[in-house]
């Protein structure tokens, strides 16, 4: 792939993968969602009572709903994100009340945020080293742990901590994709946060970050 610039590198390869994920529509996206929630389901990472930080997809997005019903029935605390700040590009995580009827049309407890994404209309706000799990959605990844996202970095701004506190281990970061949307690498800048673990519909990928 030739281009001028490395930005110009990351904007064309983020064309490229958002054209793998939207092609992949109907009941072969729903099955897939439930393919990856049985994956995440294997890990043991939905113990009750844990803090766990979600997102409901786009549409363009793997089916997050599955995942997030069972970690509901598993007894897990779920937060959502919600942009608090479109200028700056923040997010913040809230909670969600027990209950909440995830695929429910008209669900009191969600609206539709700047971007047209469901997020939380109230709850209490959690700081990130508050939650215990944090599964991220991304445009690509490699095996190296990298991940691409839509380009504002609402994820690797809220996490930041993480690249100065290499020690620290909460939340674990999870991201969450379908298979095709892996590359061999990524251009990665510095203030991109690594992932934990990336699990697609179908492979569970670990990883040990170094420290010094």
């Amino acid at each position: 792939m030739s281009s001028d610039s490395p930005s110009t590198d990351r904007q064309q390869l983020r064309r490229e993968l958002r054209a793998r994920r939207r092609a992949i529509q109907g009941a072969v996206r729903a099955t897939r969602g439930r393919q990856l929630a049985a994956r995440v389901n294997a890990m043991g990472l939905l113990q009750p009572g844990r803090r766990i930080g979600l997102y409901l997809a786009t549409s363009e997005e793997i089916d997050t709903t599955p995942l997030l019903q069972l970690a509901a029935r598993r007894g897990c605390r779920i937060a959502l994100p919600r942009v608090i700040d479109l200028r700056r590009d923040r997010m913040r995580f809230f909670d969600l009340p027990a209950g909440t009827a995830f695929g429910t049309p008209g669900e009191s407890a969600l609206r539709r945020g700047a971007f047209g994404i469901l997020e939380p209309s109230g709850g209490h706000p959690r700081a990130a080293r508050e939650l215990d799990v944090v599964f991220m959605p991304l445009v690509g990844f490699d095996l190296q742990g990298n991940r691409i996202g839509m380009g504002r970095g609402f994820y690797d701004r809220h996490f930041a901590f993480r690249l100065r506190h290499v020690h620290c281990r909460r939340p674990l970061l999870v991201g969450l994709a379908y298979a095709v949307q892996q590359v061999p690498s990524l251009p990665h800048a510095d203030h991109d946060v690594p992932l934990d673990a990336i699990v697609t519909e179908s492979s569970t990928l670990a990883f040990h970050r170094k420290t010094p």
